[in-house]
């Protein structure tokens, strides 16, 4: 199994959105910038997560998008999957045809990890990770090494870390 650059890109956009959308919207941009992902690429993602309501899109001066719920009300499985994102494990796709038409000997192994994958990242908001202090270490770094962003950082007033020191 393999998530592919169109989950984790579309994950960690989403999350830079989470971090930074206390300040107004968000552009595409600016999420291309601090993240080194393709704005073409990003513009694809968000229509995409616009469709499934994960964001909603502000037009005009200082437009950009928005989280469409609470960071905590977003999970990082809704977010693979708006994107088409499979995180199936077994050579077939699921359809149990992965041996010469037939089920092969661990078709059921594969399959069950498929669904226990989704499940762990049905229980994780980019809520639960913007309160972590190593993301937020992360999330500071590259607002400091963003082209006119050098004072920014994260608003953390809301944030508690809930990771151990």
């Amino acid at each position: 199994m393999k998530l592919t650059t169109k989950g984790r890109y579309a994950v960690t956009a989403m999350l830079d959105l989470a971090l930074h959308g206390d300040q107004g919207p968000v552009s595409l941009a600016d999420i291309s910038a601090r993240q080194e992902i393709s704005l073409s690429y990003l513009e694809q993602l968000f229509s995409r997560l616009r469709r499934h309501n994960l964001v909603v899109s502000v037009r005009g001066p200082g437009g950009g998008y928005r989280l469409s719920r609470d960071a905590d009300d977003v999970y990082i499985a809704e977010v693979v999957d708006a994107v088409s994102e499979s995180l199936d494990t077994t050579r077939c796709g699921n359809k149990g045809d992965c041996q010469n038409g037939e089920k092969c000997l661990t078709h059921h192994l594969w399959s069950d990890l498929s669904e226990r994958i989704h499940q762990f990242l049905s229980e994780i908001s980019l809520g639960d990770l913007m309160r972590k202090r190593e993301i937020r270490q992360v999330a500071d770094r590259q607002n400091r090494r963003q082209p006119g962003a050098a004072s920014e950082t994260i608003n953390t007033e809301r944030l508690t870390d809930q990771t151990p020191a």
